[in-house]
């Protein structure tokens, strides 16, 4: 009952020309890589940002699998190099410096067809002293697939870099076309060293802390789901992400362990960081209900209300009774509901008071009304239970 007890000043607001278009949300950060960046971004628009890896990417440079391919490469190169990611080309080519193989696999892969699967993977290339073939615009795998099987791939030897996880798919429909496909395992992915934030990201999702969570691979996916079914709360997640919690990816590709479970997710036209957030910050406050109560506009955010465009901020524990009230607009909710929001023992008294300092959050009394011996409502400007002329 402490949040409860919270002093919420009726004057704590921003105007609406100062209010960003994620401010009130709390989003989620999965990334492994680049989260420092991606939070940046985040809070700039106005987010309060939990950052917490699902993933940790363990390089295997010192890996013996991955010195014989690379030497065998260097010695015999591939007629196609197939790069996917770019941390994994340059990661690649880093660790052949160790072995003093860098130098004879830059000069095989001159002599090869060298296809990129994004723009990350292109600048690795290129930073290597290569130049690429072809890339293609969506940046799917798919689209390289179709591309190498149009152009023939039967008697060539293809090596394909992977990308913390085997790609079954791709290589065996290669092999299928009959090519001689050289698998190039360069990193890949595994649990987080320190599964503590991680753990307690799950538990606030599935507890109503979280407005979206973010990723940017789909190894992340996969290991936030993989993590939550290891603690028990597996359905419990999915259901906060089928509902109330939206699902932000960078691309299609991110969205795939996502959808496998009926998630629905959205992601940006281009995949960048820059552009989830801009996507992000399109589609979050869409999601804010809108309420017409006593001559005012609300939109609940995470933690905070939009009246009439004034961002007001709310304790987690009155945004529950709000949005207990905004369950069923305008009708009378007992309050033993409302108590039952508020989590703890309690009593009416505590109901009360929780009222009162919604109310005062709010900045009009009259947006909460009080229905005698029953309970309490909205003050919506159109009873929905009204009969209609």
């Amino acid at each position: 009952m402490n949040a409860l007890m919270e002093t919420l000043s009726p004057q704590s607001h921003r105007t609406s020309p100062e209010v960003a278009p994620l401010e009130g949300f709390t989003v989620a950060v999965t990334a492994a890589r680049r989260s420092d960046e991606l939070a940046a971004l985040l809070r700039r628009r106005g987010a309060e940002v939990v950052a917490a890896p699902a993933l940790r990417i363990v390089p295997i440079s010192d890996d013996q699998r991955l010195m014989t391919v690379s030497g065998e490469l260097a010695e015999r190169p591939a007629d196609i190099v197939v790069a996917t990611t770019g941390i994994g080309f340059r990661g690649w080519v880093e660790a052949c410096e160790t072995w003093g193989l860098a130098e004879p696999l830059v000069a095989g892969m001159r002599r090869s067809r060298v296809m990129a699967r994004g723009p990350k993977a292109k600048g690795a290339i290129r930073a290597a002293g290569l130049t690429e073939e072809w890339s293609p615009p969506s940046e799917s795998s798919a689209e390289v697939l179709e591309y190498l099987l149009e152009c023939g791939v039967a008697g060539l030897r293809v090596a394909v870099q992977l990308h913390g996880e085997p790609l079954p798919d791709f290589c065996s429909a290669l092999r299928m076309a009959g090519a001689d496909v050289v698998e190039v395992p360069v990193y890949r992915w595994t649990t987080p060293e320190d599964v503590v934030p991680l753990d307690r990201l799950i538990e606030t999702v599935i507890n109503g802390g979280i407005d979206a969570v973010t990723f940017t691979s789909a190894p992340a996916a996969a290991g936030l789901l993989e993590r939550s079914r290891v603690l028990g709360y597996e359905e419990r997640l999915v259901a906060a992400l089928q509902g109330p919690v939206l699902a932000m990816c960078v691309g299609p590709v991110t969205a795939g362990p996502l959808m496998a479970r009926d998630i629905a997710t959205v992601w940006p036209d281009r995949a960048r960081i820059g552009a989830l957030v801009k996507r992000l910050a399109e589609e979050l406050p869409e999601t804010a209900p809108l309420l017409t109560a006593a001559g005012h506009e609300l939109r609940l955010r995470g933690q905070a209300v939009l009246v009439d465009g004034c961002l007001r901020p709310v304790s987690p524990a009155l945004m529950r009774v709000l949005r207990e009230l905004a369950r069923r607009p305008g009708q009378v909710r007992d309050r033993n509901d409302l108590l039952a929001s508020l989590g703890g023992d309690g009593d009416a008294h505590a109901v009360e008071t929780a009222v009162a300092r919604l109310r005062a959050a709010l900045g009009d009394p009259k947006i909460i009304q009080t229905v005698v011996k029953r309970g309490y409502r909205l003050a919506l400007d159109t009873d929905p239970c009204a009969p209609k002329s």
